[in-house]
Parts: structure tokens; C-alpha cells; sequence
């Protein structure tokens, strides 16, 4: 069997984010899971991989992308070939698995505009997602999502499309320089030692982080010497939540960190107080599974997949309401019973999440694919 993946986003500090780290956690482990079966990554730039790479040096989300990138995987005479994301080129020829992590551009859609760019020209990508999305889910042999929540908004959305032809397998948890699932934070570095609120992830309008910064002007107050450090890619949605954050009274207490690198997020989830994850809508949610792991009690929104892949370790609010999440927060600062149940709880939750587990069930999957 041979097998095509495209890798182009390998890695989180390539531009891809959560989909960077979910393409290069499942291209590093399958070598070891799977060496009976030949397969090709499709890079931009060479990664650190046995695999064998062929250049594809094709942005995404391009036009480029979509009349060229399909002729250069059909060169390769694949038996299959697997997109971690929905922008699967329209004339493509090889025979497709597409992973599909959420469809917040559907469930969010003002996510697809809010830019400075001419609201015309995203207007017209919006559709061009629409169309590609369509594509990818209707075309594919099989359809991956990361969590039953997406699997069901793909039913809802699209509802011609067979339920069996969607799989749900589930992400993993990269160890932060921990020992996972052990909380052993030997050799890690604090970034900050005075009482802080924790938030990770990019700064897209669905990730709710305005409301975040009005919860914390209610609490803040109550607690003179709380903090609240948000991380993100920066971009232009960081650097407007970065103009919110300085017309905030208590701007002095926010700290605002671009482009955390693996070590920095390590040193960030070491010591939080909490972690705040006010999400409006998301298809798996690394970040506060990432928190658990440090043993960082979570407050969470109760929207879309959370509760599904959190479960009982985290308290949850409506992400809608700044009052219900400052409430929240303030009972659980308040409460170092709860906070101590929720450690003990996040480290149990954990172990349903493994970077290997999924490789071997993504593999299973091509095989199913390519001999049916």
C-alpha cells in the first residue's frame, strides 16, 4: 500500500497551529506503527522524518493550491492519499481520506470575515471554503473528525452523507517536557510566581478572548494580586486583542505572549492558578488537556465538543455570558477542594488521548479504505 499525506503544515510553529501539531505528532510516530507500508509526506520544507518527502511547496488556502497541488499528488500513482484538513484540491484524481477537525467557519461564519482585508474579497473565500469543504466531505472514501461533536455537525450540515463513512478517532496529548500523565514538573522553569489566570490558543474571534479580558476586569478587584497571561500566534487578530488589552484598566496586569514555543508553554501551564479555555466553538481542544497534564484545574466553556472531551475534570460556564465566566473563575479560586478534585480528575482524563493510539487507528483506516 502506498500512501500519500499532506504534510504541509508539519509542526505548530509552521502556521498551522493545532493542525501543525496534529500532522507532525502523526507523521513522527508512524514509521514505528506502521513498517510494512510505503508512504510519501508532501512537505514545503524538508522535515525530520525517515519518510519519503516530495516538495510541495503550495501554501494553503491558495488558489495555487487548488490547480496545482492536485497534479503533483496524482504523479505519484497513490493508492491513497490523506488530508488533515479540508482543503483537498477539486481535481484531484487519487483516491482521498480527509480529516475534518470542526466546521466553526459554518458555525461561526463571521470567524471567516473579521479582518481588516476588503470584506468582498473575504466574501468570496468564504464560498470558496464553502465549495471546498463540500468537496472534501462528499468525495472522500472516508471522513475523519476528532470528536463525536463534528461527526454530528457534519451529519447536520450535510445531510446526505452516510453516517458510517465517518470515523471519529480521537487526538493525542504531546508531552510538554513532563512526564505525561504524571504531573512531574522536574527541571521546569515557572514564568511567572504571583498568582496568574492561564490562556492558550490563537486569538480567532471564536476563541471569545474579549469576553476573557471583561471577566477578568470583574475579578480583578477581588484578588489584587491576580494576573492574566493570554499566548497566541501572533497576527492580525492578536494584535487587535493586544489593543483591546491595552485600553483595559488593568492592562498593568495582562500579559499578552506571541508565539510561545513548546519550552514557553511548559514554563506558562507550571505554576497557573487556572485555566480559562472561553471558547465559542472548537473541534477537540489541545490547550486545556495540555493544562491537565501540568495539573492546572480548568474552567471551561460548555460549548460544542468541550464537555465531551474534558468530561468531569473541568468546571464549565456559558461562554456567552462574562458574568457566568467571572463567576466561574471566582468560585473555583475560591475553592481549593474543588481545585484539588479537578487535578486528581485531569490526570485520569488524560489517558484517553494518545498521539500513538491514533496513528495506529489512522492506519487501520487506510488499510479498510484501499482494500475495499
Amino acid at each position: 500500500m502506498k500512501v500519500g499525506i499532506d504534510a504541509r503544515m508539519f509542526g505548530p510553529s509552521a502556521g498551522g497551529g493545532g493542525l501543525g501539531r496534529y500532522v507532525e505528532q502523526f507523521v513522527t510516530r508512524l514509521p514505528d506503527v506502521d513498517k510494512q507500508n510505503h508512504y510519501v509526506l508532501f512537505t514545503k520544507t524538508n522535515v525530520e522524518s525517515s519518510l519519503e518527502q516530495v516538495r510541495a511547496d503550495i501554501h494553503w488556502y491558495t488558489f495555487k493550491e487548488q490547480l496545482f497541488l492536485g497534479r503533483l499528488i496524482d504523479k505519484q500513482n497513490l493508492d491513497l492519499v490523506h488530508f488533515p484538513h479540508w482543503n483537498v484540491p477539486i481535481f484531484l484524481k487519487t483516491p482521498f481520506v480527509v480529516t475534518i477537525h470542526d466546521l466553526i467557519l459554518l458555525e461561526q461564519p463571521k470567524s471567516a470575515v473579521a479582518t481588516t482585508r476588503n470584506p468582498l474579497f473575504y466574501t468570496i473565500k468564504y464560498w470558496a471554503y464553502k465549495l471546498a469543504l463540500w468537496n472534501a466531505i462528499t468525495r472522500s472514501k472516508r471522513i475523519i473528525t476528532v470528536s463525536e461533536y463534528t461527526k454530528q455537525a457534519i451529519l447536520k450540515y450535510f445531510p446526505k452523507i452516510d453516517a458510517e463513512k465517518i470515523t471519529v478517532i480521537y487526538e493525542g496529548l504531546t508531552d510538554l517536557g513532563i512526564r505525561s500523565g504524571h504531573g512531574d514538573r522536574a527541571g521546569i522553569k515557572p514564568a511567572l510566581t504571583i498568582p496568574y489566570l492561564l490562556s492558550v490558543g490563537n486569538s480567532y474571534p471564536h476563541k471569545n478572548l474579549p469576553r476573557l479580558i471583561q471577566a477578568f476586569e470583574q475579578i480583578a478587584p477581588l484578588f489584587p494580586d491576580l494576573r492574566l497571561v493570554v499566548a497566541g500566534r501572533k497576527d492580525v487578530f492578536f494584535d487587535r486583542l493586544d489593543q483591546l488589552i491595552h485600553a483595559s484598566p488593568f492592562a498593568h496586569r495582562i500579559d499578552h505572549t506571541p508565539n510561545p514555543t513548546d519550552h514557553d508553554l511548559a514554563s506558562l501551564y507550571t505554576n497557573a492558578s487556572l485555566f480559562v479555555f472561553p471558547s465559542l466553538s472548537e473541534g477537540f481542544g489541545l490547550p486545556p488537556l495540555e493544562a491537565m497534564q501540568f495539573q492546572v484545574p480548568v474552567v471551561s466553556s460548555n460549548a460544542t465538543c468541550l464537555p465531551e472531551i474534558l468530561g468531569d475534570a473541568a468546571v464549565y460556564f456559558n461562554p456567552e455570558s462574562v458574568d457566568a465566566m467571572a463567576r466561574a473563575i471566582t468560585d473555583l479560586l475560591n475553592n481549593p477542594g474543588k481545585q484539588a478534585e479537578l487535578r486528581k480528575k485531569g490526570l485520569e482524563q488524560i489517558k484517553r488521548y494518545d498521539w500513538n493510539t491514533m496513528t495506529r487507528q489512522i492506519v487501520s483506516l487506510y488499510t479498510h479504505c484501499v482494500n475495499e
